[in-house]
């Protein structure tokens, strides 16, 4: 009897203490431990059209960066996505006290954007060209891109993008992937708004055309 205890029994409890963890992880939109697997589930490797997206090892990314539904208290209605560039967190307003809450990086200081705008346009593997902006400020960098680059896995802008206009003006800001998934959580973009590409896919299939965009650069939002 003091065999089994040792051997099956505790082989037996591990297993259903390795279950429990990972039905805790499933439900809600929570991602397991970062350190669990190495790549959560919500970031393996997904086949996307012509293309085939790698999986993300999000062992190394701080587990506050990934996709997981929280507690938000905020005025903004359903469907309303929020930025906090200091928290480096983007939220999507469920209601219900609720919001998907995503990692993030940001633009460098004096290039984010700040205040509301709206979605006006959503695009499947864009097509990216520098702005003339980003090539005066780093011609060797950018100028010889200046005819812009297709869709793929290699293009910046990564498997989707959100353009976000004030009125009829385009800001020339964008909410998309990326080729960088580890800059996530840091301020190193031109301004854009960038998320792991399993992420930004995510995101595109739950927020619509006109969709209200709250870009918050100081403070954090209100969760809890």
């Amino acid at each position: 009897m003091t065999g089994l205890v040792g051997s099956r029994g505790l082989r037996f409890a591990t297993a259903l203490m390795l279950s429990a963890l990972l039905a805790g992880c499933a439900g809600g939109g929570m991602m397991s431990p970062a350190g669990f697997g190495g790549s959560s589930a919500n970031y393996a490797a997904l086949n996307d059209g012509a293309h085939s997206l790698p999986a993300i090892d999000v062992s190394g990314i701080n587990p506050a960066m990934l996709r997981q539904r929280v507690d938000y208290r905020t005025r903004e209605p359903v469907g309303t996505v929020v930025v906090d560039t200091a928290a480096r967190h983007l939220y999507l307003v469920e209601g219900d006290g609720k919001a998907m809450r995503y990692g993030i990086g940001v633009g460098k200081a004096g290039l984010a954007f700040a205040g509301s705008a709206t979605i006006k346009r959503k695009a499947e593997w864009p097509h990216w060209s520098p702005t003339e902006n980003m090539m005066n400020r780093e011609p060797a960098r950018y100028r010889h891109l200046a005819g812009g680059m297709v869709g793929g896995l290699e293009n910046p802008l990564g498997p989707r993008a959100m353009y976000l206009y004030q009125g009829d003006r385009d800001t020339m800001f964008r909410i998309h992937g990326t080729t960088e998934p580890e800059t996530i959580g840091t301020a190193v973009s031109s301004g854009c708004i960038r998320l792991m590409n399993q992420d930004v896919i995510d995101l595109y299939n739950r927020v619509k055309i006109g969709s209200r965009v709250v870009v918050i650069q100081s403070g954090r939002a209100a969760e809890s």
